[in-house]
Order: C-alpha cells, then structure tokens, then sequence
C-alpha cells in the first residue's frame, strides 16, 4: 500500500489535534505537499541540518520532529542559517517536515503526561486547562510523600540529569508535584495554586526561583522535559505504518546547551 504525507499527518494529528496548538506556534507541516509519496519516515526532537542530512542517508522522505523547524515568518533563506540551511537541503532532496509541538504538549498523554509517568504520578489532571480535556502541563499525586533531597534524587535518576536548578528546598514533605514539559514559566502561579509542593519544568528564569514558603521549583531543562514526545510519536507512526520505516534519529540529543 502507497502512502502519503496526508495519512501520517492524520494519525499525529487524531493523537495530538493542530486546532489546540498555542496561538504563537506553527506545529503542522510547514516543508512538503501532503499529497507526496512517504516510504520511511525519521523522528527527532529538533529539526537541524544533520538531521536533515541523516533522513537523505537513510532514505527517509518525511521528517517528524517536536520543534518546527520554522516558528515565524522567514525573510531569507540562506545557507549560513541554520533554520536556512535545513530548509534548502529538504527541499532539494524532497522531503517533507512536519511538527507536533504545542499540539502534542497540551494533549494528557503527550509530553506532561511522559513527564508524570516518569515520576509514577496519580490521580494526573491538567493543570493549565483549555475547557475541552487539552491543556499545559499536569498535576499529580506521588505514591508516597518525599522529602526535597529525597525528590531532588527521584527527578534526577527518573530524568537522567547530570544537574539540574532548583528554588530554596521547602522544609516539609512533597506529596503533590505539577510540571510542564519545555518553558513553562508561564505556569508558575497554576502549579502553586493547584496545591502542589513542587513544580518541574525548564527555562526557569532567575526571579521566578523566589518561590514562597512551601513551593519548590526544579529547573530540569528544556531538552531533557521533552525528550520523551519522541518515543511516543514513534511508538504512534510503527503501530499504524507497520509496513515501511519509522526510525528514531542515531542524534537523538540535539540539546544546544551544553553542561560542564
């Protein structure tokens, strides 16, 4: 059977709708027809020009990231632009690029909702909600109330963390932990008044870590709250295309920060 860019981006799209994306994002397909062939199709979180230069090695003719490669208006497409040079090497080798970004964070089972199963989380809710069931971010319950070193410990060995930034430990026990996945400074004042203890999330700017007493943020990175939306596109595209290539990129950390 012969499938097109149109019947991948239905199966992304019934799982991670493009009607619930932010008003400022561009999830969706921005380089390729949806009409075109697809044999094989390569995923990574961030759409560079190595990974575009991996989709023309492995054959792949579609490209599914997390973050669009375009996120405003281009003015000029160059070759001494990243984003100019991803642009100009999918297009001469015909391949299409698609983004699940804020689509796929606002749905329970997409990146927050990773990020909650990671920490074995119940009673998982949206924390940020839009009305409909999609929102940012979670909130839960732990199995049992820790102290901050002992979450601290959690967070780093369940995210694989060499480090991470965190607001003065609170003194009492964490029992209810809220997150988002990427930057979620915005949600700082939901994650409090959802009754939470702690919040996880990246991108955490410097005045935000004065946090009042009984509220601890952790600062896990942008990368590393993410990461695992890969996977669960992959484990999405291999159940419903189980006849041509689904690949993970062999560069799978793209992150652009580097820890010393």
């Amino acid at each position: 059977m012969e499938y097109k860019v149109k019947d991948v981006t239905k199966v992304i799209e019934e799982f991670a709708p493009l009607s619930i994306q932010e008003g400022w994002d561009n999830s969706g397909l921005c380089i390729g027809s949806p009409d075109a062939p697809v044999t094989s199709v390569l995923l990574g979180l961030d759409c560079t020009p190595e990974l575009v230069d991996e989709a023309i090695e492995c054959g792949a003719d579609m490209i599914v990231t997390h973050h669009p490669l375009i996120f405003s208006g281009l003015k000029k497409i160059s070759p001494e632009d990243q984003v100019g040079e991803a642009v100009i090497k999918a297009i001469k080798a015909g391949i299409s690029i698609y983004a699940a970004h804020t689509s796929a964070d606002k749905v329970i089972a997409g990146v927050s909702g990773a990020m909650a199963a990671r920490l074995g989380l119940q009673n998982v809710s949206i924390l940020d909600e839009d009305g409909d069931g999609t929102g940012l971010g979670v909130v839960g319950d732990l199995t049992q109330p820790l102290s901050a070193s002992e979450a601290v410990a959690l967070v780093k060995e369940r995210f694989s963390l060499k480090a991470m930034r965190t607001s003065r430990p609170v003194d009492g026990k964490i029992s209810r932990v809220a997150m988002c996945g990427g930057s979620g400074g915005s949600l700082i004042k939901a994650a409090s008044a959802s009754g939470a203890q702690l919040y996880i999330s990246g991108d955490i700017s410097y005045h935000n870590f004065f946090t009042r007493e009984g509220f601890m943020i952790m600062d896990i990175g942008h990368y590393e709250s993410e990461i695992e939306i890969v996977d669960i596109l992959f484990s999405l595209l291999r159940k419903n295309f189980p006849t041509f290539a689904v690949r993970i990129t062999q560069n799978i950390y793209s992150n652009p920060i580097f820890y010393f």
